[in-house]
Order: C-alpha cells, then structure tokens, then sequence
C-alpha cells in the first residue's frame, strides 16, 4: 500500500481547528478560530473520492480521539461516502502509550511503529491514509514514509495556530503530480516526495 496524507491547510500553512468544534470533543488547548475550512461541492466531491479509494486509516492519537468523538458517534446517514469508509475500512493508531480504543475495527501500533508502518505498506492494496494527525505527519516525512501527499488550502489566514510545517526541519523538494481549483478558491495539490531540493544563486540572468 502507498501511504498517502491528506490534509487541510490555510494559505498562511495553518492545520489546526480547520472544521467547526464538536460537542464534547475539545481541540488541545484553546483555539478561537477553528472552522475555518469551508468546503465547497467541487472540494466536497473531491474529498470522498480520497476517501473511498482508502484500503486503511492510519490516526495519530489527537486526530483519532477527534475523529472517534464525532464519526465514530455519528449514525450512519446513508449518503456520506466518508462515513462509510471510517466505519468500514480498518484503522490503525500510532500511539507512544497505552490505549484502549472504543471504536471499532481500531488497531493499536506500539513500540517499534516505524517497522509496524513498513509491514501495513509491504501489504496488498491501494492506500494507507493519514488524514489530519500533524505530529505524526511530520514524524512520517521526517522518516521518509509518506509515498504521496495531499493539500487542500483554503483562501483564509488564520493568523495564529499549529501549522503544517515547522519554522526549522529538513528541506525536501517535492513533484507536483495532480492539481485543482474550485470556483470558490480552494486549491488541491498532489505531491510526492522528491529528495533534496536544489538551490539556486544570484546571477545576472535571471533565466539561470
């Protein structure tokens, strides 16, 4: 399987809070400006396409825990492929300490996760997908096990919030394989990992 990671971004590279709070299911810490990510049907339509093309999920504990309180509560409304594939598809949760997960079909990775990662990848299918899970995001890359990833990026600055990518970390040049825009502005890039990225110097043609 490719593991592949979807996640939802603002222009200013903010991930955190980007659908409405749910009841019950806090955020960490305090975040006013959650919900910001506001789908339209093109994006919509795109984001259950990624969905159903999932042989596995793959959560960090946060996003499992939000994901768990509000799809994992939620009846089945017979119409949302997403719903489908979370209540149909397994899930795996990396996770450094102990958990007992209520959600069904929910395995737990522990100890060396890097080699259970490579065992659920070395398996038949399609996608292994991350959705969301920040940390475990960064852990992945940092440990060149994303085969591809997903942008969604909303025409909002959020100006304050966890952002996908730290002020300092590795570089990493990236191939853009697949784009779209909607009408309202929310812009899809598919990439994947590319090596090193090369640098350019200061030269009196600027086509060099």
């Amino acid at each position: 399987m490719r593991l592949t990671t979807t996640t939802q971004v603002s222009v200013d590279g903010v991930m955190q809070g980007p659908g409405a709070p749910v009841a019950g299911v806090a955020e960490r810490g305090v975040f006013e400006r959650g919900g910001w990510a506001h789908f339209d049907s093109e994006a919509g339509t795109i984001m259950d396409e990624i969905f159903q093309r999932a042989d596995a999920f793959l959560f960090g504990r946060r996003t499992y825990e939000l994901f768990a309180g509000s799809w994992g509560t939620w009846d089945d409304p017979g119409n949302s492929p997403i719903w489908t594939a979370l209540h149909t598809r397994p899930k795996y949760l990396a996770s450094t300490t102990p958990f007992d997960p209520k959600w069904a079909n929910t395995s737990v990775l522990s100890g060396d996760v890097a080699a259970s990662i490579r065992e659920l990848k070395a398996k038949a299918g399609g996608e292994l997908q991350v959705h969301g899970s920040g940390a475990l995001f960064r852990w992945l890359l940092d440990n060149d096990l994303v085969d591809e990833m997903t942008l969604f990026t909303f025409p909002v600055v959020v100006g304050q919030g966890t952002r996908l990518f730290p002020d300092t970390g590795p570089d990493r040049a990236l191939d853009l394989v697949d784009w779209r825009a909607t009408r309202n502005g929310v812009t899809i890039q598919v990439y994947r990992p590319a090596g090193r990225p090369q640098y350019g110097t200061a030269s009196p043609d600027m086509n060099t």
